[in-house]
């Protein structure tokens, strides 16, 4: 049978590859309390190095390395279980990230999940909702990062209003305050860029209302500093304080000008694009007071981490909501899900697939696998396979709902190609197993519930499958036969055999 990932350890890690600063949290737990160890933060401002063709420089690749190495030794020896690494909006667009998280593998010994800003947004508030008071009423978080700034209206600890815009300090930085000049011409650029970006959510977010508007993220943390150091406040953010902190920041001219109190001199360049978002959104949203939480990113992947050991998988919700919407059939998804974890069971040390990782893919698969259904039955399993793989799916990395696109799409017709397979890297091998041990499920249950099945023997080794009926029994049942003879010959072509008897 497939392992379980080891998720006993008192230790958790996680770790964000933002588009500003890489953070890292250590935390203990004790009988489900959570007990902060260390909380590491580095500049690496990996959005600076993306060029006009979207890819990473090595200059910025290799900053982030560097900090990632300082990072590691804290989590040496910590099992897969207990560490996350997430990385936003830089990676998300970075043509070339893969070869900047091939290397952060090496070093940290654990895999990067790439995830969109709708699931950055999401995990932002979790981690907004745990460091605040759980109090009742709606609370507005905003989180300003390095290449976008994610707005959430949410309740306690539900999110009800997700969005990611493509607005950051770092990119607006290098777009209107280049070489640290700054001009009133150019804050007024950047805070009307930011307006136009706002503008197709802002109805929604008024529509829903708040109680509390709290500010996530660095830029929010520094202008709060600025303001109370000025007597203006006690670290909240105000109308008032945003306008005294522009005037200072335009009088300065130029960031290595800009010596304020409580503002660290690393956050000199980008603080003149982070004012001009922050005071677009007070203006869009009509905020008038905004508080900080040093809850965030980090914290909301560890609690969600935490949960996921709880059996309290958000994605498990995720695509039973799915499927609910798109009308699946539940039973026959509930069969072919329990025969390809049975299979997994029977080949999973032959063919490498031992990992927990391959058993909830492999189940997800299952249930969602007729998802396309709902929109047409020619090609349907196209539409389910874009369906997954497009879809805001809560708690889903962008990786994660491209192998399961994988499976869903291969799950009929033709196997996933050599060069599909050679795009997925490492993974790639495992996945295609996985989906053929889902297709075999599939075929065992063609007839959808109606006959009584017999029980099936498999035996696997590396490029074949041998599957065993009980005597006689495929040549009572024609149509169970001709459907695995078609199936031996699409395994054929991706240099499998598959033999039954």
């Amino acid at each position: 049978m497939a392992q379980k990932e080891q998720v006993d350890s008192p230790l958790v890690a996680t770790i964000d590859l933002g588009s500003n600063s890489f953070h890292m949290v250590l935390a203990r737990v004790d009988h489900g309390e959570v007990r902060i160890l260390e909380r590491l933060g580095e500049k690496v401002q990996l959005a600076s190095g993306l060029d006009e063709q979207d890819n990473l420089s090595e200059e910025a690749m290799q900053r982030g390395l560097d900090c990632l190495r300082r990072f590691a030794q804290l989590i040496n020896g910590l099992p897969a279980g207990a560490v996350r690494i997430v990385a936003t909006n830089t990676l998300r667009v970075a043509r070339n990230r893969t070869v900047f998280i091939r290397q952060v593998k090496e070093i940290l010994g654990h895999r990067v999940d790439v995830i969109s800003g709708r699931e950055e947004a999401r995990l932002i508030y979790l981690g907004v909702a745990h460091t605040l008071a759980d109090d009742e009423g709606k609370r507005l978080v905003v989180d300003i990062g390095g290449g976008s700034t994610e707005f959430i209206v949410g309740e306690r600890f539900e999110s009800l209003l997700r969005e990611s815009l493509h607005i950051g300090c770092v990119s607006f930085a290098q777009q209107f305050f280049k070489g640290g000049r700054i001009t009133e011409r150019a804050y007024s650029q950047a805070y009307t860029a930011a307006r136009l970006e706002l503008m197709p959510i802002e109805q929604s977010i008024q529509r829903l209302g708040w109680n509390e508007a709290v500010g996530a993220s660095g830029t929010i943390r520094a202008v709060g500093q600025c303001i109370r150091a000025a007597g203006l406040s006690n670290g909240e953010i105000t109308r008032e304080g945003l306008q005294w902190l522009k005037r200072k920041v335009l009088k300065a001219g130029h960031a290595d000008k800009l010596t304020l109190d409580g503002l660290k001199a690393e956050r000199r360049t980008i603080l003149p694009s982070g004012l001009a978002i922050l005071e677009a959104l007070f203006d869009a949203l009509d905020v008038q007071v905004m508080v900080h939480s040093e809850g965030a990113l980090r914290e909301g992947v560890m609690y969600e981490l935490l949960g996921r050991h709880q059996h309290e998988d958000v994605r498990e919700r995720s695509l039973s909501a799915l499927a609910e919407r798109s009308h699946v059939d539940q039973e026959q998804a509930q069969r072919v899900e329990q025969k390809a974890v049975s299979l997994l069971g029977k080949v999973a040390e032959a063919w490498g697939l031992t990992d927990s990782k391959h058993a909830d893919l492999l189940r997800w698969a299952a249930r969602v696998h007729e998802v396309g259904l709902d929109i047409a039955h020619s090609q349907y399993h196209k539409h389910g396979a874009y369906l997954i793989e497009h879809a805001d799916l809560p708690g889903f990395s962008r990786q994660e709902q491209q192998w399961l696109a994988l499976l869903v799409r291969g799950h009929r017709r033709n196997l996933p190609s050599d060069d599909r397979i050679a795009e997925l890297g490492e993974e790639g091998s495992a996945l295609r197993r996985l989906c053929m041990l889902l297709r075999l499920a599939i075929l065992y249950h063609h007839i959808r519930g109606y006959q009584e099945m017999p029980e099936l023997e498999a035996q696997a080794d590396a490029q074949s499958l041998t599957l065993s009926f009980p005597s006689g029994w495929l040549e009572q049942n024609p149509l169970t036969q001709a459907d695995f003879a078609q199936e031996a010959g699409y395994w054929s072509k991706v240099g499998y055999t598959l033999a039954v008897y």
